[in-house]
């Protein structure tokens, strides 16, 4: 049997592909803890090759670093360099990058990558493809930043029956919401400030959405459930149409207001979702503020387990990419067969339980609409839930903030349903909106125990 004395020695020879924050950042951290790293991977890392759209910028934040790498614009030169045992992929976005990340693949090279939206959206193919190369696609970055959530999931709870998830995914929402919260601010007024901060982007949409947050609870529901990644059946709905009396209203009976993505495994099907939730104020997730991430697990042997840290930034996600290409290192050599599944499940082993639609999903409601100060209203809309089986948990009755002299004589219900299916509640809703009585739209909330 031969030794492989060329991976005792030589370190391992990384391409870079993006060079903006994730990329510069992993290039810093690697050098500057590179003594630690190579002892804890047993031979160096080396990043030799950059490629980068604008690389006079480039030049600059590598500084003397620059005779050490080769920088170029062409991306598809660095993934065909026959030198190169890695490539990581800092681009972002699905269309290019889906198209680098198979060419690696193809190339027989491993891929670290920090991008969700890609493997939320063609992780099927690309994991099968790399399946197939006996090649690795590690991806620690792509969700909640430096926080290792996905080894956790992948490797540390691997002995459990994973029954929910339940993440602040997002750190531009949940700094937004904290500042609505603390200081009574409107969505619009929160999100500028967001922006002028450098938390949210010039187009947020993505992270107000929840389209961001949904790709990131696509990948860990598939490793958590050991189904395919399928982000087209994941139900997502963002902050944009909050308002803040109901933040106010929900801190009055005991809640905090977060975006989740939920992945919850139930006896129908997988629940997979995204949308602001009311979370009991006295769990340790719902006090976790500003641009801060948790994901809470919960597994049949370990019960609630916690991760809390930075979900974003240069280098708490170079953190997950640098540890991603240390174990990319440590495997380099090892028997495909021998490493951990990408979705932690052997790919044969895949389940096809469904997704279940929204409609099918069982929660507790938060319902707030404005109606005529009289007698009869509320026998009228306790009828209506009665009838569809809805049982009422909590009741406020607020004196409606008057906008103009037409709403005098308008008081606002807030209503806390018992868990019911969603299209119950869908009913309930539509019936209660065609009262006389009923003056507004009702606001409906969806909410989490979290027990």
């Amino acid at each position: 049997m031969t030794h492989d004395t060329r991976g005792m020695m030589e370190p391992i020879k990384v391409g870079l592909l993006g060079f903006g924050t994730v990329g510069s950042g992993t290039f810093n951290v690697l050098r500057r803890n590179q003594e630690e790293i190579s002892r804890r991977a047993g031979r160096g890392i080396e990043i030799t090759r950059v490629a980068v759209r604008n690389p006079a910028k480039a030049q600059q934040v590598l500084g003397d670093a620059l005779g050490t790498v080769a920088l170029t614009s062409d991306f598809a030169a660095v993934v065909d360099d026959p030198s190169l045992d890695i490539i990581a992929e800092m681009i972002g976005g699905t269309d290019i990058a889906r198209e680098l990340v198979l060419r690696a693949i193809h190339n027989g090279k491993h891929v670290v990558t920090a991008n969700k939206a890609l493997l939320a959206v063609h992780g099927t193919e690309i994991f099968e493809a790399a399946r197939v190369k006996g090649v690795m696609v590690a991806f620690e970055a792509a969700v909640a930043g430096g926080i290792p959530i996905i080894k956790a999931l992948r490797e540390g709870l691997t002995a459990n029956r994973i029954q929910y998830i339940a993440g602040i995914i997002n750190g531009t929402t949940n700094f937004i919401l904290s500042e609505m919260r603390e200081r009574g601010l409107d969505f619009a007024t929160a999100l500028a400030d967001a922006q002028r901060l450098g938390y949210a982007e010039a187009d947020p949409t993505f992270d107000v959405e929840g389209i961001d947050a949904a790709h990131k609870a696509t990948i860990m529901a598939a490793i958590a459930f050991g189904v395919p990644v399928q982000f087209e059946r994941a139900y997502v709905e963002g902050i944009t149409r909050l308002d803040a009396l109901d933040i106010r209203y929900a801190e009055e009976l005991g809640y905090r207001i977060k975006l989740l993505g939920i992945a919850r495994r139930t006896t129908q099907g997988i629940e997979l979702r995204v949308h602001p939730t009311l979370i009991p104020a006295k769990r340790l997730i719902a006090n976790v503020q500003g641009a801060m991430n948790a994901v809470l697990v919960y597994g049949d042997a370990v019960g609630a387990t916690l991760y809390y840290g930075k979900g974003a930034g240069a280098e708490p996600t170079a953190s997950a990419v640098v540890a991603d290409l240390v174990d990319v290192t440590r495997l380099h050599t090892a028997d495909p067969n021998n490493r951990v599944p990408h979705l932690a499940f052997q790919p044969d082993r895949l389940a096809t339980t469904p997704i279940l639609p929204i409609d099918e999903v069982t929660s507790s409601y938060y319902l707030r609409l404005r109606v005529a100060d009289q007698t009869g209203v509320l026998a009228d809309i306790t009828r209506i839930l009665a009838a569809l089986g809805i049982s009422i948990d909590a009741l406020l009755q607020k004196e409606s903030e008057v906008v103009d002299a037409s709403q005098a004589g308008e008081t606002d219900i807030i209503l806390i349903t018992h868990e019911t299916l969603e299209k119950n509640i869908n009913t309930a809703i539509s019936r209660i909106e065609a009262l006389s009585t009923v003056r507004s739209g009702v606001t409906r909330l969806r909410m989490e125990a979290l027990n």
